[in-house]
């Protein structure tokens, strides 16, 4: 699995996610970006290749990771606005606990976000409505900070 990251400045986060991709790509294969396709559910792949990837930005930076295995990635800014109220909708009893335990609750949620989101994208399913169906840890050791961001990568 390789990983990168960079500032947006002036390109959006898809332009800026697309260009560390075909880095990436290159660096893991030595060749060009192959033809990306999208599922009927929204997940973009390679047509013809057996690399996995998975691209995430926010208002300031793009991320991307590559590997021989599904793969999927969130990040988010550690000082974005959470509303605290979703934790009731969008945690398992065994995450809401978790929650209720901890000293920050703002990166606790945040935490628990990213681990859905980069599931999501990992299996192609998404997040549809209320994700309360995961078991995921607080103390997850796919969760890191790079960057001022809270980033997740599961595969």
């Amino acid at each position: 699995m390789v990983f990168k990251s960079m500032e947006l400045g002036r390109l959006s986060g898809h332009t800026a996610g697309r260009q560390l991709l075909a880095e990436l790509y290159h660096l893991q294969t030595g060749g060009h970006l192959p033809e990306i396709a999208i599922t009927s559910r929204g997940k973009p792949y390679f047509l013809n290749s057996t690399c996995y990837f998975s691209i995430s930005h926010t208002k300031s930076r793009a991320f991307c990771v590559l590997s021989d295995k599904p793969v999927g990635i969130d990040a988010e800014e550690l000082d974005r606005p959470v509303n605290l109220g979703l934790a009731e909708k969008i945690l398992s009893a065994k995450e809401k606990a978790q929650y209720d335990a901890a000293p920050d609750k703002r990166m606790a949620l945040l935490t628990f976000w990213v681990l859905k989101e980069a599931e999501g994208k990992r299996t192609g399913e998404g997040i549809c409505g209320y994700p309360n169906h995961t078991e995921f840890d607080l103390a997850d050791p796919r969760v890191k900070i790079i960057e001022n961001h809270l980033v997740a990568i599961i595969e």
